[in-house]
């Protein structure tokens, strides 16, 4: 019984090796910012210093987003930031080197992600508005544009309101 328990545990020990091993390590080809989404409009984690070494955990399928660790930290980062090596040459993260490089697509599940990974940071408070992605920003943008225009066309007038000028 013993030894049938212990070759099971052997067994998945040795089928969990490659689920660990998934994460390709990286590089980063400029100052850019660590963010806690795959989108530029999601808080910055941190910064990651050209040249520095990221692990990388996996890439978004449809966006050109990885997700990586950094100095224990973990986050999103744009594949046009950071290279692999390939064939002894560094390349840009994109679709096509991902499975060669060993980098599993993966699906960005931002309950799970901030739970895992953000709950001791300041904008973890404010994760039901992030939660909605970076379409609701987009949205407020164009409301408060459409805002700004409305108020370019109140007249500006002067302390007297003698004179008046459309701006």
């Amino acid at each position: 019984m013993k030894d049938a328990f212990f070759r099971a545990a052997i067994v998945c020990a040795l089928l969990l090796v490659p689920a660990v091993a998934d994460a390709a390590e990286g590089f980063s080809t400029a100052n850019v910012n660590m963010r806690s989404g795959p989108s530029t409009r999601y808080p910055a984690v941190t910064v990651i210093p050209a040249g520095e070494p990221v692990e990388i955990h996996g890439c978004l399928a449809d966006l050109p987003w990885c997700d990586v660790s950094f100095y224990g930290g973990r986050g999103w980062v744009a594949g046009r930031y950071v290279q692999a090596a390939y064939r002894s040459r560094r390349v840009y993260l994109e679709p096509e080197y991902y499975r060669p490089l060993g980098i599993p697509t993966v699906v960005f599940q931002f309950d799970r992600y901030w739970d895992r990974n953000y709950r001791g940071r300041d904008f973890y408070r404010d994760r039901d508005r992030w939660r909605r992605g970076p379409d609701w920003a987009e949205d407020r943008d164009r409301r408060e544009w459409r805002r700004d225009d409305e108020m370019r066309m109140v007249p500006v007038c002067g302390f007297d309101n003698a004179s008046c000028e459309n701006d």
